[in-house]
C-alpha cells in the first residue's frame, strides 16, 4: 500500500473515488492496487493476474468494501506464480472507507496495521493503528475481522546502467530491498517522488547532464541516502551543473558513494555502496 499511498490520498482530497484492493491470502504483502472512475489503475498487484477480477468488483462503485475468494485460473497462474487451484482471497475496499490518517501513515512509511471488521464478505469498518510493536508482514483472518500488518522495506533506486548499476540491484535484492533501476532522469523523478528517509538513491553515468539531472531530482526526495558514483572530476562537474541551477548544498551527497575497503570490480563496488547505506540510514 506504501507505493499508491500519495496517489490514492491525493484522489481522497480531491473527492475521487477509489477503490483499494490488496491479497490476504495466500501470500502477504505491501503491494496494493487502486481503480478510479473510467479504468485508471494505481499501483500493481500480483502482476496483474487478478486485475481483471478485482476490476469488476471496484466497477460496481459498492459503498462499502468486498471480500473477494477466488481459485486461480491456469493463466493467472502463469503470471502470479501461485500454483493452478491455490484459494485466493482478496479485500476491496473504497478509500473513503479508510479512516483519515491512513494515507499519511503510508505516505510517511510507518509501520500499520489494518483491520476490515466484517458480516460475511462485507466490509462493515475500517480500522488502522500505527505503532512500533507492529513489525513484519502478517495477516490475521477470524470469521469477523481481517487485520493485515504491514512494515515499509527499504527502496533503493539505481540511476544508471552497466555492470555496477546490475550488481548494485542484486546487492540490494538480496537484502529484501524494493530496487528499480533506470538511467532516464525523468523516470528516476517519478521515483524518488514517493521516497522516505528509509530510503536510498544512488546516481552513476558518465553523461554530466543525464547524472546531474538524476542527482537534483534525489536532492528534492527525502531519501535518507543519496550516493554518487563517479570519478572527482564528474563530481565537480556535477556539482558545477547543479550550482548554475542554484543547487549548491550538497552535503547530503555521498561521492564518490561507498565505503573505502579497497574494493575492485563491479560486485566489490555494489557491497562497498550497499554497506555504507546500511550504515548511513541506521544512523538516521
Amino acid at each position: 500500500m506504501y507505493d499508491i499511498a500519495l496517489s490514492v490520498a491525493a484522489c481522497v482530497r480531491s473527492g475521487t473515488r477509489a477503490d483499494v484492493a490488496w491479497m490476504v491470502a495466500p501470500v502477504v504483502s505491501d503491494e496494493a492496487l487502486a481503480f478510479t472512475p473510467g479504468g485508471g489503475r494505481i499501483g500493481d498487484l500480483a502482476s496483474g493476474a487478478f486485475d481483471g477480477l478485482i476490476g469488476d468488483v471496484a466497477a460496481r462503485q459498492l459503498n462499502w468494501g468486498r471480500r473477494v475468494r477466488h481459485v486461480v485460473t491456469e493463466v493467472e497462474s502463469a503470471q502470479s506464480g501461485l500454483a493452478v487451484g491455490t484459494k485466493a482471497e482478496f479485500l476491496v475496499v473504497p478509500a473513503v472507507q479508510f479512516p483519515a490518517e491512513t494515507w499519511q501513515y503510508l505516505v510517511d512509511r510507518l509501520s500499520v496495521a489494518v483491520t476490515t471488521e466484517l458480516d460475511g464478505d462485507h466490509v462493515l469498518a475500517v480500522r488502522v493503528e500505527s505503532g512500533d510493536a507492529i513489525t513484519g508482514l502478517g495477516v490475521e483472518i477470524t470469521p469477523d475481522h481481517i487485520t493485515t500488518s504491514l512494515t515499509p522495506v527499504p527502496r533503493l533506486v539505481v540511476a544508471g546502467q552497466g555492470p555496477i548499476a546490475e550488481a548494485l540491484v542484486r546487492q540490494g535484492r538480496l537484502l529484501g530491498w524494493r530496487v528499480v533501476c533506470d538511467p532516464r532522469p525523468d523516470t528516476v523523478a517519478g521515483f524518488t517522488a514517493a521516497l522516505s528517509p528509509l530510503d536510498a538513491v544512488v546516481v552513476m553515468g558518465h553523461d554530466v547532464e543525464i547524472s546531474s539531472r538524476c542527482l537534483m531530482s534525489a536532492l528534492e526526495s527525502d531519501a535518507g541516502y543519496i550516493g554518487a558514483l563517479g570519478s572527482m572530476a564528474m563530481q565537480q562537474s556535477r556539482a558545477d551543473w547543479l550550482a548554475y541551477r542554484d543547487v549548491t548544498d550538497l552535503t547530503r551527497v555521498h561521492g564518490p558513494a561507498g565505503l573505502d575497503i579497497g574494493a575492485r570490480g563491479a560486485r566489490e563496488i555494489a557491497v562497498s555502496i550497499v554497506a555504507e547505506v546500511i550504515g548511513v540510514l541506521a544512523r538516521s
